[in-house]
């Protein structure tokens, strides 16, 4: 069953593919995959509720060099395309 991607939210495997206004984040349990997803995200209190969440996890240290986000896949997909809307 193949899961459709919103537009806003992309994967990434470089720096070079992240466009003004937008950040990288890293989520997944176990296999981590890169997301870029438009920094408005961030005011958003959902979205806060994960970022809380990653530093209850994480501290300031993130595994994978950047913000790491501690949830399944397909809840953060679910998630950001409530924020979308």
């Amino acid at each position: 069953m193949a899961i459709r991607m919103p537009r806003i939210i992309k994967k990434s495997s470089t720096d070079k593919d992240v466009p003004k206004g937008h950040f990288a984040v890293y989520v997944g349990e176990e296999q981590k995959k890169r997301f870029v997803i438009p920094i408005s995200f961030l005011s958003q209190p959902l979205f806060q509720d994960l970022l809380s969440q990653a530093e209850k996890e994480f501290g300031f240290d993130h595994p994978m060099g950047g913000l790491t986000i501690p949830c399944r896949e397909d809840v953060f997909i679910n998630l950001t395309s409530r924020l979308r809307n």
